[in-house]
């Protein structure tokens, strides 16, 4: 069980092969909301993937002259979501696993760099890169035109944005927003879905309909509950996020992809170190680590041809 608001130092243990039976932890709601998450408790009795992916890969000396002189260690910023193939906890309550843990280590490998861990809000991990207090954050941030203002990105994936609900709603598919007028909408807090909703939540006015609510949590196990509760109608999240969860719990039901967007590893705006970390997704790539990473988590329709430096937003066609 995590509590959002808590900041803890949280180290790997990415090289080491584990054995284990691997399985979520309940993740408890943010602020008033109480509950234990049910997509998480329903997911805890299957086997988190622990195939090692990471151990075997070796430095590669072209990329690693690419990280500024004197970088041997980063720091980087995680959010615990609860849900693979986004970062949750192995059965241990310590040790964090999931796509986005596997990506960073994998490059930390190629450059050779040590990695120290801080586990943060997903809301508090972009405007803390300003500061100085991570060297960037590795957890599903989607490229956006208005994020590439402050941050600089290095793309690993395609993912995106979807909708989901339960198995009983008359919902089937979300290709308009004003789809959602009067109903209340779970997402996560800080991210790209608040930011779609809240910047159309015009839409309903317009069109002479009722609002949608939006209803934000600081973990997906909360937004579950909301959604298996009855308090709210439908979850936004993650394409591949919500593929996994509908997949581990009854009652629910994936709807649709709604806007695509590539995933990166962010950082301060003018960052040194992105050319390096491009140049190890791409050597991930071509030595077959990438694919091999993407088959463990079940996200292979998800896989990038080559890593790009802060892309232009994907539109929507």
């Amino acid at each position: 069980m995590r509590t959002s608001t808590r900041t803890r130092l949280r180290h790997f243990a990415p090289f080491a092969l584990i054995t284990s039976a691997a399985l979520f932890l309940s993740a408890c709601g943010s602020g008033s909301d109480g509950a234990t998450g049910t997509a998480a408790a329903a997911a805890a009795a299957d086997e988190v993937p622990t195939t090692d992916v990471v151990s075997g890969i070796a430095k590669d000396e072209a990329a690693a002259k690419l990280l500024p002189a004197g970088v041997k260690q980063v720091t980087v910023a995680v959010s615990v979501g609860g849900t693979p193939p986004g970062t949750t906890y192995l059965a241990d309550g310590r040790t964090l696993t999931g796509q986005d843990v596997d990506f960073t280590y994998a490059v930390a490998k190629v450059l050779g760099l040590k990695v120290k861990v801080e586990q943060a809000s997903f809301e508090a991990i972009l405007p803390a890169l300003d500061s100085g207090k991570y060297d960037l954050g590795a957890s599903n941030f989607g490229v956006t035109d208005e994020r590439r203002r402050t941050i600089d990105f290095v793309t690993y994936i395609n993912d995106g944005q979807g909708f989901a609900t339960r198995k009983d709603s008359d919902l089937s598919k979300v290709t308009e927003l004003t789809q959602l007028c009067g109903l209340n909408v779970a997402t996560g807090a800080g991210t790209t879905f608040e930011a779609t909703l809240e910047k159309n939540a015009h839409v309903c006015a317009d069109a002479g309909k009722k609002p949608y609510k939006v209803q934000t949590y600081s973990e997906q196990g909360a937004v579950w509950s909301s959604l298996q509760q009855g308090r709210s109608d439908v979850v936004m999240s993650t394409i591949n996020g919500l593929r996994y969860a509908v997949a581990h719990q009854p009652g629910v039901k994936f709807l649709n992809e709604f806007h695509r967007l590539d995933v990166g590893f962010a950082f301060k705006k003018g960052t040194p170190l992105a050319p390096a970390f491009r140049a190890a997704v791409n050597k991930l790539i071509a030595d077959g680590t990438y694919a091999r990473i993407l088959k463990k988590w079940g996200t292979t329709a998800s896989a990038l041809t080559r890593s790009e430096i802060s892309p232009p937003e994907l539109k929507t066609p």
